[in-house]
């Protein structure tokens, strides 16, 4: 495989969400064979000195100044909102009209690599999905939450982008559950010390570490790359026994009563676990990446016990 830093190429990669866990990883992975330049509203103050860092909204004049130098060999999108207590409308705004503004700017100023991480989440948990899905499944996961929605509307976009622009290798990433100091929804569901559960249902669960998927990434901006994979980690286990792995007490609640007490103290602000995200402890979503494993030579490099264990994780590593 072609190394991700092209040699005597000195144009950028621009990163978006450089500040979250994933970005920093990304980027203190790339930032020694590429030049890096960062985009994000917050502040990165311990980042490497020789990462360039634009603390501004990705709907800016500004943000578009960074590609009109003609010197942006890739953008990989990592900015997206997923805070379940912004409204919807920002969320849209966000995440996908501020999307829409990089992928005007990446075809306007001729960006010949663009990279979306998006998320297995996009297939949403059904009880008729198949036990693996491929990259052409239909993207079910809009729920009546704004996070879902916004995810299946940014896939929608760099799907739309992809095929619009065949000159341009676009590459969309769909991982299962990403773990480890990552502050999402599973990470922050198997830190709990009690979990719940739901009573008759243990969904086979589909986890990848959170640095195998920066491989990922960093696999994608190999040229000749190009479309959409799924990404996988090790072999799916029943929750049940993911919870067994991690040495968790477990608490069995019939869905309905769960359902309206996670409403109830979400509303209250004693959780930050929306109702609908019950689902995913429900239903199986699981992905097939043979797909990547033949393009781009991915293989999760952490093992099952591994994997989860990162959730527990307090520090970089």
């Amino acid at each position: 495989m072609t190394d991700a830093s092209d040699a005597g190429d000195d144009r950028a990669i621009v990163i978006t969400g450089i500040c979250g866990r994933l970005g920093r990883r990304l980027t203190r992975l790339l930032h020694r064979e590429a030049r890096v330049i960062g985009l994000d509203r917050r502040a990165f103050p311990d980042r490497p000195r020789d990462i360039e860092h634009h603390e501004i909204d990705l709907r800016s004049k500004r943000a578009q100044d960074i590609f009109r130098s003609g010197e942006v060999r890739a953008l990989v999108h990592l900015g997206v909102m997923h805070n379940p207590r912004d409204s919807a409308e920002e969320h849209h705004a966000w995440n996908v009209v501020a999307f829409q503004h990089l992928l005007e700017y990446a075809e306007r100023y001729k960006v010949p690599k663009v990279i979306l991480l998006s998320s297995a989440n996009v297939y949403g948990p059904r009880p008729d999905n198949a036990q693996f899905l491929h990259e052409e499944a239909p993207l079910l996961g809009a729920g009546p939450f704004s996070e879902i929605r916004d995810l299946v509307g940014l896939d929608m976009c760099a799907q739309s982008y992809l095929w619009r622009y065949p000159e341009t290798e676009a590459v969309i990433l769909r991982p299962s559950h990403i773990l480890g100091t990552v502050h999402n929804a599973p990470s922050n569901y198997l830190r709990l010390k009690l979990v719940p559960t739901l009573l008759g249902f243990d969904p086979m669960m589909q986890v990848v570490h959170q640095d195998d998927v920066v491989w990922a990434l960093r696999a994608a901006l190999a040229p000749g790359v190009r479309g959409i994979f799924n990404i996988g980690g090790p072999p799916p286990v029943p929750l049940s026994r993911a919870l067994q792995l991690l040495e968790r007490s477990v608490l069995k609640v019939p869905h309905s009563v769960a359902r309206v007490a996670v409403d109830r103290l979400f509303r209250w602000r004693v959780t930050d676990f929306p109702a609908p995200e019950l689902d995913f402890i429900r239903y199986v979503c699981m992905v097939d990446d043979a797909r990547a494993r033949a393009v781009f030579g991915y293989r999760p490099q952490h093992a099952l016990l591994e994997t989860l264990r990162a959730v527990d994780e307090e520090r970089w590593q």
